[in-house]
């Protein structure tokens, strides 16, 4: 990477990149300010929003790649029932939900290792 770019062409780039994140970062604030989050725009967007969300994870569970394909569909539906209900019993649990699916996935690799 080096030998494309000089020490100072480096830093000019990583100047731009921080100048250009927080431009748009800043139009950002800037309109906040006015937009309704109860209007028509706005819930569509968090519809299409979640809708995307709901399909890459669905995606992940159902067709993983990588570490997660090697456990089975049926143990990677169970620890998803589990977090949906860890998450759903009480509302704002999702830190919670994401502990325990990890705790089970990795207990699902001890236990692998050891039967």
């Amino acid at each position: 990477m080096e030998a494309l770019f000089t020490k100072y062409e480096l830093w000019a780039a990583l100047i731009f990149v921080i100048l250009a994140t927080y431009f748009w970062r800043g139009l950002g604030v800037l309109a906040s300010g006015r937009i309704n989050k109860d209007g028509e725009i706005f819930k569509w967007l968090s519809a299409v929003t979640y809708a995307i969300l709901g399909s890459l994870t669905l995606k992940l569970i159902l067709l993983p790649v990588g570490l997660l394909s090697q456990i089975p569909m049926y143990y990677r539906i169970f620890v998803s029932a589990v977090c949906l209900f860890v998450m759903l019993s009480k509302k704002g649990r999702l830190v919670p939900a994401l502990v325990v699916g990890s705790v089970l996935i990795m207990l699902y690799d001890f236990i692998k290792d050891f039967f």
